[in-house]
């Protein structure tokens, strides 16, 4: 955990203070990269278990904010392992489990000529707008960094040109809420805000299926980053809460993960 992370967990935490909810409602905060499978991972298990499920998706630090200004959760579904492990840390939860793996790609506009093998030229090219999430509250950001730091190893100074050049258009306080009804990814290119979005790969998949005008690749050997998923269930949740995170990480839950992109953990 970051010495930032943790100053700004607890002193969150130090306030903590959570607001009621409903008694049978199931509270979850979640990665925006995970709202497809996890809305139908939701669904099915409200079926099974006639529980009611709240979700609240968003960038995954500042859900973790929120969780810790007093908001309503019981369990915190990261794009990150970092920011649960903060939690666990001030006495939020006890653990923190590996539940899903994502990776990064770029995606193009459709006059963007882009392969595994020249994505690194395509992302320094002057020319080329590059887009990205904001790196420390939204875990992408921070993944998107972590390739531009392996860029570096590969040529010399591509860090800071990268890191100079991307727009960081989604995931920080004052950024613009998704479009309700469409990939933020897609509307991004697609309105030539970027020209390439260095994004997950699950992400990049949706955008492509959503504006079929789009295409996206995978990032060679070297620049490719990992992505680690955590779940965390407050040490006080009721017992629903808890038998819902081991519903997600059951085989019938990480086969959902498994059908929208991501990888087993």
């Amino acid at each position: 955990m970051t010495k930032a992370v943790a100053v700004t967990t607890a002193v969150m935490i130090g306030t903590l203070a959570v607001t009621p909810a409903r008694a049978e409602d199931i509270a979850v905060f979640a990665a925006g990269s995970l709202k497809a499978p996890l809305t139908e991972i939701a669904r099915a298990f409200e079926r099974q278990t006639g529980a009611k499920v709240t979700l609240t998706f968003g960038a995954s630090g500042l859900l973790r904010d929120r969780i810790g200004s007093g908001e309503r959760a019981d369990v915190f579904a990261s794009a990150n392992m970092e920011h649960p492990r903060g939690l666990v840390a001030f006495g939020w939860a006890s653990t923190v489990e590996r539940f899903a793996r994502n990776s990064m790609c770029v995606l193009a506009a459709p006059n963007v000529k882009i392969t595994t093998d020249t994505a690194l030229a395509t992302l320094l090219c002057p020319a080329i707008k590059v887009g990205t999430s904001t790196p420390k509250a939204d875990p992408s950001g921070d993944y998107a960094w972590e390739v531009f730091r392996k860029a570096d190893a590969l040529q010399p100074g591509a860090f800071a040109t990268l890191t100079a050049k991307a727009r960081q258009l989604v995931g920080g306080p004052q950024s613009p809420p998704p479009p309700a009804a469409r990939s933020a990814y897609a509307e991004l290119v697609a309105t030539r805000a970027a020209d390439v979005f260095v994004t997950y790969c699950t992400n990049a998949a949706l955008a492509g299926k959503e504006d079929p005008g789009l295409h996206w690749v995978k990032l060679p050997k070297a620049l490719d980053v990992a992505a680690d998923y955590g779940l965390a269930v407050r040490r006080d949740a009721p017992p629903s809460a808890r038998a819902f995170a081991d519903y997600v990480l059951s085989a019938d839950g990480r086969r959902q993960l498994v059908d929208y992109g991501f990888d087993p953990p």
